[in-house]
Parts: structure tokens; sequence; C-alpha cells
């Protein structure tokens, strides 16, 4: 090795360590020179923004501007405004009537399956408990007769129990809406009296209920014990069953003296006749009403007729009238007949001599009762016919007479 390769510091340990020349000035200035210029061009080319780009914002936010108007000074002196005249109106077309078409076109209408009158002969409606009126009020009709129309498939009209029970020889009330003011009772006093003996009748009826006929059967039977009697009437009419009232009680030479009423139906009501405590009192827990010498009930009331007009034939003339009160299966009423004369029937029974007793209705809309009594018969009730205001009716004809 050349001495001049070698430094003047030689280590402790006796190795030679080579010295580097240093690099001479020209050279470090270009390095440093290409470094800035490195530099600048890195500078000058780089990216907006490094890393990954930043998502934009869900929803913007609306800037909320809000101005204020300011309005305008009022001149004190200006007049008021004038209102503007409305504007004219602007006529309405005309509508052309529309032409009715050359074909009209068929509409299948439906039948009302005709029903019944409301009429009911052997209980007809009572007044409020505890008054005596002639006419009573119709609520009694609802509760005294029971339902039984004929379902909607029967080839028949339909007949309520109290439509069949109409051809009985008892006079029903009015169908008024309102009661009349009470009406005192006038009881005809019994100067002569002859009841029928035993029987028993049978009784074929015919109604009519707008415009359509329908039929069905009654039977009455009297029993005449001397110091005693019972009468039932039986009404029966297909497809709605039967109904019966009774009456019972004791004779005297005033007539019938009854003791207890009753109509059945389905259920059972019925009045007690107390003359030991002077009242007449109800199942149906309505109030009682007094009792009179004579009053009868709606089974009873027409053999009372009978025995009348059979025990003095002269002393009811044409003309005269016949009252007493009459008792339902919960109140009373008072019933006035007026006799009307003889007349010839041509009955399913036979042709038969009568005399004829009639109620006559006190309003338009109330119900005319005639009753025909046969002289020869021992004056029992052979005949009834019930008329409604707008011309339904119930007929009832003695078709066979019986005796035990």
């Amino acid at each position: 090795m050349r001495p001049d390769r070698l430094t003047s510091d030689t280590p402790a340990t006796g190795q030679i360590v080579p010295r580097h020349a240093a690099p001479p000035w020209r050279t470090l200035g270009l390095l440093a020179a290409g470094v800035l210029a490195v530099h600048a061009l890195m500078l000058q080319t780089r990216p907006a923004r490094f890393g990954p780009a930043q998502a934009p914002p869900s929803h913007s936010v609306a800037v909320l501007t809000t101005r204020s108007i300011a309005l305008p000074p009022v001149a004190a002196s200006l007049p008021p405004a004038e209102a503007a005249p409305p504007a004219p109106t602007r006529p309405q077309p005309v509508a052309k009537p529309s032409k009715k078409p050359i074909f009209k076109q068929k509409v299948p209408v439906a039948q009302n399956q005709p029903s019944p009158p409301a009429i009911d002969s052997i209980a007809p409606p009572s007044p409020p408990p505890g008054r005596v009126d002639e006419t009573p009020a119709p609520a009694e009709a609802d509760s005294a007769a029971p339902s039984t129309a004929l379902p909607e498939a029967a080839p028949a009209p339909a007949v309520s129990a109290s439509s069949a029970t109409a051809g009985a020889p008892t006079p029903p009330a009015s169908d008024a809406a309102a009661p009349l003011p009470p009406v005192p009772v006038t009881q005809t006093p019994v100067t002569a009296m002859a009841l029928a003996a035993s029987a028993r009748l049978d009784y074929r009826m015919t109604g009519s209920a707008k415009g359509l006929t329908y039929h069905a059967q009654g039977e009455l039977v009297w029993e005449n014990a001397g110091g005693s009697y019972t009468a039932r009437m039986t009404v029966k009419a297909l497809f709605i069953g039967s109904r019966s009232m009774s009456s019972t009680g004791q004779i005297s030479p005033q007539g019938l003296a009854p003791t207890r009423f009753s109509d059945k139906s389905r259920t059972e009501v019925a009045a007690h006749f107390e003359p030991d405590k002077g009242q007449i009192s109800f199942s149906a827990n309505t109030p009682t009403v007094p009792w009179i010498q004579g009053a009868q009930d709606r089974v009873s009331v027409f053999f009372q007729l009978g025995g009348m007009l059979a025990g003095n034939p002269s002393g009811f003339a044409a003309g005269s009238t016949i009252s007493t009160l009459t008792v339902g299966p919960r109140a009373a009423d008072n019933w006035t007949f007026e006799v009307e004369g003889p007349e010839l029937l041509a009955l399913p029974f036979g042709e038969t001599a009568t005399v004829k007793l009639s109620r006559q209705p006190r309003r338009d809309y109330d119900q005319k009762v005639e009753i025909w009594f046969a002289p020869a018969l021992d004056y029992l009730p052979v005949r009834s016919r019930i008329t409604q205001a707008n011309g339904d009716f119930v007929d009832q004809q003695l078709s066979e007479l019986t005796r035990p």
C-alpha cells in the first residue's frame, strides 16, 4: 500500500482506515438544484386532495329568509273608497227537457201479501184500567189477542187470532187511536128473563181482508143447569190454531150473574166478579172496576140479551136500545145495542126468522157490529157480522144446532 493513501489517524488496534476524498462543491450544488426542481414539479402536478373523496351531505338545509313589508301610510283626509259594483251574474243555461224513451222499461212490481184486519168479536180492546167506556182503547187488542198470523209461504190469507174470533157473537170495540171521554154506564133494567135451554151451535165463518176471502169454524156451547150456567166460544182456523173464551156463573131472576170470565189462547187471562166486595178484579194486574147489578162479560152478554128479548118481546120494539156493562179480561166497557126489528135470513142452517140488534160506531173509523137472534130457537144468536171502516168484514152464520 502506498503511504499517501493512509490517513494520519491510526486506531490503537493498528489497523489502517482508508480516507475518502470530499466531493467537490460544484457537484453538491447541482444535486441541490435537482432536488429543488423535483420538489417544484411535484407541487405543481399534485392532486387537489389526497385520500378518499368525502361523500356529499344527504340533505341540504334550506336557508330561512325573512323580509318585512312596510305598509304605506294612510292619509286621513282621503275619502273612503266606494265599494265596487257587483259583477253582473251570468245567466244560467236552460236545460232542455230530455225526450222520454219510446219504449218504457218494464219493472217487476212486488205483490204485497194481503193482511187481515184486526177484528176481535169475542175479546175486543178495552179502555185504560179503571175506566168504563163504550169504546175501549186499542191497546187492549194487541194484548188480548195473540198474534197467530199465517206464514208468508202459506197460500191462504193471513188471519190473526183476533180475526178468527171475530165470527163469535161478541162485538168488538173500535180501532180508535185516542180514547174517548168516559161515558156514564146506563144499565137497562131487566123486566123479564127467559133463558134458552142448553145447546151447541156450530158456525161457518167467512171473512174478507183486502179483497181476499178466508174461512174458519166456530163453536158456541151453552149449558143451562137451572141455577148455574157455562158458556164457551171456540174458534178454529187452518194454520192459526184455536182460541176460546168461557163464562161461568149463577142464574137469578135478573138473568146471568157471571163469576169468572177467561180468555185463553197461548196464555190465559181472567176477570173475577166479586159482588160481596163491590168490585171486579183482573188477573192481568190491572186496576179493579166497580161491580154493578146486571154486569156481564163478553160471552154471557149475548145470552143475557137473548133472554131479555125472549122474556119481553113486545118491550123491545124497533128503535129501542139495550145497554149493559160488559167486562173483558182487563177492563170494562159500556155496550149499547139498538133493536132494528125482524129480518128473514137464509143461513146454512136454513131459512130463519130473526130479530136484529146492532151496535153502531160512534166515530168514522169504529167497527159496526150486527147480531141476529132467532125467536124460534129460544133467541139464540144465529148470525153476527162485523164490518170495519175500510170495508173488511167477517160474517158468522149458523150451520148446525144440537141439543143435549
